[in-house]
């Protein structure tokens, strides 16, 4: 296997997980919620809270599809750049206004990381 076929193999696979892990919060808000701390006092999720949870996961879900079945080359490097994109306004988003400070701070480590391996994986396109 060539290594450009292999970087396929490697942004296909990450488009799939991103699918699959974007899928959870769309089906169970808390899934996002609780980590980011986007919940109630009870540990409930409010109605906006689970709508903005439920666009955001649904907004990757196709991200993710679109980087396991867009064509290589210049559709598959746009997949890839959205799916950077996304996170890094993810990160610039949710690091500087989430209302607690520890739920900050994963997100602006987390996003960014997930964007960087995306990326490199789009190199090769």
């Amino acid at each position: 296997m060539s290594e450009k076929s292999r970087s396929v193999v490697a942004t296909r696979v990450l488009g799939a997980v991103t699918a699959v892990y974007s899928a959870a919060p769309v089906v169970s808000p808390r899934v996002l919620a609780k980590p980011t701390r986007l919940t109630t006092s009870r540990g409930a999720v409010s109605a906006p809270v689970r709508t903005l949870v439920a666009a955001i996961g649904a907004r990757d879900v196709a991200i993710g599809t679109a980087m396991m079945l867009a064509k290589p080359g210049g559709s598959l490097r746009a997949a890839v750049m959205t799916r950077v994109a996304a996170d890094l306004a993810d990160a610039a988003v949710f690091g500087l206004t989430l209302p607690d400070h520890t739920a900050r701070r994963k997100v602006a480590a987390f996003a960014p990381c997930w964007a960087a391996l995306c990326g490199v994986s789009g190199l090769r396109r």
